[in-house]
């Protein structure tokens, strides 16, 4: 998709989430209906009607609304029985319901009403200018978080399209460092090797200089290859996670003294190739932040699938990260805040905690599910509508 074209969903996008929003009124009285038509119309905002609670949420279940404005009392199903239905569903969790009635005035009645998820209840007369004040405030409160969750929703995917190239940029440069510099270093320790035999050497002690630089450039070589690995472990692509972590962990215990032991399932499936590399980066940065700050002697990495869960867990034996008010996301690392914008991108979770002996950094992503597969949600099904 182009630039131009991107930008053009983008403001198309933006201007839906400010536009008019819709407003849900509910009585079994048509005349009803129609006062409060009359009463809101200059508000501008989409003006839904229906005569019944089951019409009313045959209308929730197609429709985002952002305010509700209900009877009391109606046949067959009441608008405290309404509104108890309406909040046991999670996207309806803040939706304005506001009642009108003008039977159930006493306080019990309107405690009940707030009960039920009520944000206002109103008597009747209802004076037009305070219904359109009240509607319009709760309007504009649903387009605000209409809004605010768009700018999350392409802030999201601004930071998945930059981490997205990071990797990118991750693998091109391990690409040439081993495919380039490596191999020049390679040709290059061959080159200097034919040319100068030891038996060639008049002073011995050349010969062991040339020895000497042959095996700094064989450090040299080791050390790219490493780098390169590091960047992007091509066992990754080849074999899969575990056989990357494997090499990965190993390597970390010889480089940094940390004696680390990998404790992964051996029925842990084959991921997405971006989910794989999102739980070894998370991995890896974990054991990072355990070697530069931790002063950990060991460190122990699990990963199992469970519930349906990539379940990752790093546990070290060091000073721990402070009290718990050190723990606030507001005082995370740029270490940490990529691992937990990782964990995020994935729909997971991230819980840091102190052991008593250490660090634990735990990591919850949920595993992909075929759609055949996919539970039905109860509390979907208690707001389904069967056929009058």
């Amino acid at each position: 998709m182009s630039q131009k074209r991107m930008e053009s969903n983008r403001k198309m996008t933006v201007t839906s989430a400010s536009g008019p929003v819709n407003i849900l009124m509910v009585d079994d009285q048509p005349a009803k209906l129609l006062s409060y038509e009359v009463m809101l119309e200059e508000l501008g905002e989409n003006l839904l009607k229906a005569a019944s609670g089951r019409e009313a949420l045959e209308i929730l279940l197609r429709t985002d609304v952002a305010v509700v404005l209900m009877d009391v009392s109606m046949p067959e199903l009441d608008g405290f029985q309404l509104a108890e239905m309406i909040r046991e569903h999670p996207r309806f969790q803040k939706t304005a319901i506001i009642f009108i009635s003008a039977v159930h005035l006493t306080d019990l009645d309107r405690l009940k009403g707030y009960q039920r998820g009520a944000v206002d209840y109103i008597s009747v007369p209802v004076i037009p200018d305070l219904l359109r004040a009240k509607v319009s405030v709760f309007a504009e409160l649903h387009r605000s978080a209409r809004q605010l969750e768009l700018l999350n929703i392409e802030l999201r995917r601004l930071s998945h399209s930059l981490m997205t190239a990071q990797d990118e940029e991750r693998r091109r440069i391990a690409r040439e460092l081993h495919d380039g510099l490596g191999q020049d270093l390679t040709a290059a320790k061959m080159m200097l090797g034919s040319l100068v035999q030891p038996n060639q050497l008049k002073d011995p002690r050349d010969g062991k200089t040339v020895s000497e630089v042959l095996s700094m450039m064989d450090n040299v070589i080791e050390q790219v290859r490493t780098l390169s690995h590091l960047l992007h472990p091509p066992l990754l692509d080849e074999m899969g996670l575990l056989s990357a972590l494997r090499w990965y962990t190993d390597g970390f215990a010889k480089r940094s003294g940390v004696v680390t032991v990998l404790a992964a399932a051996k029925d842990f499936p084959r991921l997405e190739p971006e989910l794989e590399m999102a739980i070894f980066k998370i991995i890896q940065e974990s054991l990072t932040n355990v070697f530069r700050h931790a002063e950990a002697t060991e460190a122990t990495v699990q990963l199992e699938a469970r519930d349906g869960q990539a379940c990752i867990s790093i546990v070290d034996n060091g000073k721990g990260i402070g009290s718990s008010d050190e723990l606030h996301p507001a005082r995370y690392g740029i270490g940490v805040m990529g691992i937990k914008q990782r964990v995020e991108e994935f729909g997971g979770s991230l819980t840091l905690r102190n052991t008593g002996a250490g660090t634990s950094v735990e990591v919850r992503i949920p595993l992909p599910v075929p759609p055949q597969q996919v539970p039905a949600n109860p509390r979907f099904s208690k707001l389904s509508v069967r056929p009058a």
